[in-house]
């Protein structure tokens, strides 16, 4: 029964120091932009300096993806 004379103030201290913290984050802006950090992570690009985009133009001037220029070489090869 003791205890509870210590642990009760301490919890309530605790909690007290949580919410506190939580608004002086909030109110530093620290939650203003959720959606950001999320969208940065999906266009990072990851190539390094100086490679290529992969953006070629194949015979009819149209500009193709690397990935669709090689699916078009395997089903050609295939074809071959």
């Amino acid at each position: 029964m003791e205890a509870l004379y210590l642990l009760i103030p301490l919890s309530v201290v605790a909690v007290f120091a949580a919410a506190w913290i939580f608004l002086r984050m909030s109110d530093s802006g620290q939650f203003e932009d959720m959606d950001g950090p999320a969208w940065s992570v999906l266009h990072d690009d990851d190539r390094p300096a100086g490679a290529p985009t992969g953006d070629v133009k194949p015979d009819d001037g149209h500009a193709v993806d690397s990935g669709e220029k090689r699916n078009a070489q395997r089903r050609q090869s295939k074809h071959d």
